[in-house]
């Protein structure tokens, strides 16, 4: 099974690809001013769930979040409770 993850700007989500099937997103709201994203909603699609699909998109996301200078607001429960587990992204919220 190939795992594939993306940045969907235009629909401001990442996005999570198994065998090239969708699996999952994490979407966000985005201000440039200060850089902050808002992540309010995470999915698993119900085929998908049960193999770690949001850990591995939520930490893409917020890798690229720090990488590219991003703090972050956890709206969603899910984003909170893995930056609550992973403590390496703390300082990402605001």
């Amino acid at each position: 099974m190939t795992t594939r993850l993306e940045h969907n700007v235009a629909d401001t989500r990442f996005e999570i690809y198994l065998d090239d099937t969708l699996a999952g997103y994490a979407d966000y709201a985005q201000r440039d001013d200060p850089k902050v994203r808002d992540f309010h909603h995470t999915m698993t699609f119900p085929e998908f769930r049960g193999r770690g699909v949001a850990a591995q998109v939520v930490e893409f996301a917020l890798k690229d979040s720090r990488d590219n200078g991003y703090s972050v607001i956890p709206t969603c429960w899910y984003v909170e409770k893995y930056i609550g587990e992973h403590s390496e992204y703390a300082d990402l919220v605001k």
